[in-house]
């Protein structure tokens, strides 16, 4: 397909600015989905690249919080087998199952994530809790659970992750957002193995915003470093806010077709 050098410099900035939010607080794909569906590829081509380029800007963000001792992958490595399992799983199931209720269950549960970090106390306070569940369990009913859902349908997953380890296993933000991100790559992998195999991604566009992704995630992992809780808070409630309310609007006129 052609494209213009106009259109691929839009691409570019749209994902560098997506991936900065995505590493900070989730949901950059409000940014690049639109953008993608606008060069007028189908919603699966869409869908598919959106996965491709996404996947380099959590494996930068990913690869700088591991490399900052933020996180490690060895004590990880059980949530990130059951994530990659239930992501794996989600996209399979969703070239045959209808997506239709979990996609009306969602936007009920971003504004509860985005109501829970502006009335919660601050997330350090709750460090020196006991988590509700151990590392094992929150593998196999978190990772698994949220790794089905990025696969399946897939908005907000930084997000759900992020605030699964901040109420769940008692973490600082800063270690939440760290944590999620490495299983918000795992799923990303996990799905993007379906969609390669069933030819998708356009990778001409793909590639191009791959490169912004990675940069953009880059400064997004170094804004949560330095700044820490004083950036994460606001813009996780302002992407999830926006997350769910672009769904409802979408719900809202996918119910006006079907009176008219």
């Amino acid at each position: 397909m052609e494209i213009s050098i106009e259109i691929l410099a839009l691409l570019f900035l749209a994902a560098g600015l997506a991936g900065c939010i995505d590493a900070i607080a989730g949901g950059g794909g409000l940014i690049t989905l639109p953008v993608l569906m606008a060069t007028g590829i189908s919603p699966a081509q869409a869908i598919a690249t959106n996965k491709l380029q996404s996947s380099f800007g959590s494996f930068s963000s990913t690869f700088y919080f591991v490399r900052h001792g933020l996180v490690s992958l060895r004590q990880m490595w059980l949530a990130i087998v059951c994530t990659f399992i239930g992501a794996a799983t989600g996209a399979e199931l969703v070239q045959i199952l209808d997506a239709e209720l979990l996609t009306s269950l969602i936007p009920g549960l971003l504004i509860a994530i985005s109501l829970y970090f502006l009335l919660a106390p601050q997330a350090k306070a709750e460090t020196d809790k006991k988590a509700a569940l151990s590392d094992g369990l929150f593998a196999l009913l978190v990772g698994t659970s949220v790794g089905f859902y990025d696969g399946f349908f897939g908005p907000g997953t930084g997000a759900i992750f992020a605030v699964c380890f901040v109420v769940i296993s008692r973490l600082s933000i800063i270690e939440a957002t760290a944590r999620a991100k490495v299983l918000n790559f795992t799923s990303n992998i996990a799905a993007l193995i379906f969609f390669l195999a069933a030819g998708l991604p356009v990778w001409k566009l793909g590639l191009v915003m791959a490169v912004g992704q990675f940069l953009g995630a880059r400064i997004g992992a170094r804004i949560v470093v330095n700044k820490g809780q004083k950036w994460i808070r606001p813009l996780v409630i302002l992407m999830s806010l926006s997350m769910a309310l672009k769904l409802l609007w979408e719900q809202h006129q996918q119910w006006l077709l079907s009176v008219i």
